[in-house]
């Protein structure tokens, strides 16, 4: 389940995927297969090559992406979340949400 999460930034995520660009939308998320995550990150393009060459950076396989036919994306949580969150500058999403990476991290 999502929330916390507004119609125009829906939307404008949905936008720039579909325009090829790296997109990320963070919201809250509460799904019993994690219950240590309460929130995560789609980063999404519908550019595949672009999205796989984006993840391999951080370690992310081509096959972890959810393959949308729409909006392909990655689901970011837990400590990869804020990881990538962080050394992608996103400082809104990750003030936002209370997303900190570990301290030895």
């Amino acid at each position: 389940m999502a929330f916390g999460l507004k119609r125009k930034e829906l939307m404008e995520w949905k936008a720039r995927v579909n325009k090829g660009e790296i997109a990320f939308l963070t919201h809250f998320w509460i799904d019993e297969r994690f219950p240590e995550s309460d929130t995560v990150t789609k980063v999404g393009s519908s550019d595949i090559e672009a999205l796989i060459r984006w993840g391999k950076q951080y370690g992310l396989k081509p096959e972890w992406i959810h393959n949308d036919p729409r909006f392909p994306h990655f689901d970011l949580f837990g400590e990869t979340q804020a990881h990538i969150l962080k050394a992608e500058h996103q400082v809104e999403q990750m003030e936002r949400f209370n997303i900190k990476p570990r301290k030895d991290a």
